[in-house]
């Protein structure tokens, strides 16, 4: 039995991109990447872990923005990160509306899902966000290490690290995950 992965959990409204504030990003031309981004993005695939987005998209059950629009800007998202860094290895994004499926945040579901697809130890893994619902999704899936990035909404979760931002996060785990040993040949 191979063993099983390492991920990065990132959550992407206010920490892959820019928050757009109470609003939705609903095309690719109002996605801006978040400083930081493609250096911890970078790190993660240097490390052997995977990269795996979890988002909340209720626009789309809203009515705001179409699947194929949100397709639209994941595809653009996944192309400059292919450029700049290393694209995810898979997206799970819940589309419903609050209260009407097993999916949306701070259901484990994304995440065990994403376990069970890429053979992911979700105990030796990190979930970036930067609301409670991040930080209670990763501890109801059981991911070892979570990290509130903060800002401007109430925070009375209980993450391992809260930081304002992505660089010193990426700091903090390059402290704590020595680089993949060379093999020998």
């Amino acid at each position: 039995m191979p063993a099983l992965s390492t991920a990065l959990f990132l959550d992407r409204d206010g920490v892959v991109n820019t928050c757009p504030g109470d609003g939705y990003v609903l095309r690719p031309a109002d996605f801006h990447f978040t400083d930081g981004l493609f250096d911890l993005m970078r790190w993660a695939a240097h490390m052997g872990w995977k990269r795996i987005l979890v988002t909340n998209q209720q626009g789309v059950a809203k009515g705001l923005m179409s699947l194929a629009d949100l397709d639209a800007i994941h595809h653009t998202m996944q192309a400059a990160l292919r450029q700049h860094a290393a694209p995810f290895d898979a997206i799970y994004a819940c589309t419903h509306l609050a209260g009407s499926c097993s999916c949306r945040k701070p259901s484990p579901e994304m995440i065990e899902i994403a376990c069970r697809d890429h053979s992911i130890n979700p105990s030796s893994s990190t979930l970036i966000g930067d609301a409670d619902r991040d930080i209670e999704m990763a501890r109801n899936a059981l991911v070892g290490t979570s990290i509130r990035i903060t800002n401007s909404r109430p925070d009375t979760s209980s993450p391992t690290l809260r930081t304002p931002s992505l660089p010193i996060a990426l700091s903090w785990l390059q402290s704590r995950h020595s680089p993949i040993p060379p093999t020998s040949r």
